[in-house]
């Protein structure tokens, strides 16, 4: 399980550069405006969503109304691709292979009537493999028990 952080980031960049452009027009004109140039709308853009009020604001409605939608956008779109990628650094091992390959399963044995024999033959290879898989693996536990318990009758 992957997030989307480079869409995201590229996303979240393309949204600063427009709505940016959207405070640069929406200023342009406007007296008593500090957001005189494009590069100042880019600063703004960053210094809106990103701090506690320290960015210039707007003089505009137009403007207070595009900055309000990008403060609001940017700051979803920016700390939610950080909460989405650290709890899937957390979520990774619940997610096991094996969870997938149940599923796998599962899914084709609802689509049994629409397979064909060569999926039919794969999914009883599959299965017939999971099956010698977990046998083995009982096996295992199972010497691990009884060796474990003659540890302790010895002592």
């Amino acid at each position: 399980m992957h997030t989307p952080v480079l869409k995201v980031t590229f996303l979240l960049v393309i949204l600063w550069m427009l709505f940016s452009a959207g405070i640069y027009f929406g200023e342009s004109g406007a007296e008593d405006t500090k957001i005189t140039s494009y590069g100042k709308a880019l600063y703004w853009g960053v210094a809106a969503f990103s701090t506690a009020g320290i960015a210039d604001m707007p003089v505009n409605g137009i403007s207070e109304l595009i900055g309000a939608i990008w403060i609001v956008l940017g700051s979803v779109l920016f700390f939610g691709a950080i909460v989405a990628t650290v709890t899937a650094y957390f979520m990774r091992p619940l997610h096991r292979p094996s969870k997938q390959i149940i599923d796998t399963i599962e899914y084709n044995l609802e689509q049994l009537d629409d397979l064909t024999i060569d999926e039919l033959e794969l999914l009883m290879e599959t299965t017939d493999s999971l099956i010698k898989h977990m046998e083995h693996l009982k096996d295992q536990r199972e010497k691990n028990l009884h060796s474990k318990s003659k540890v302790i009758t010895k002592e």
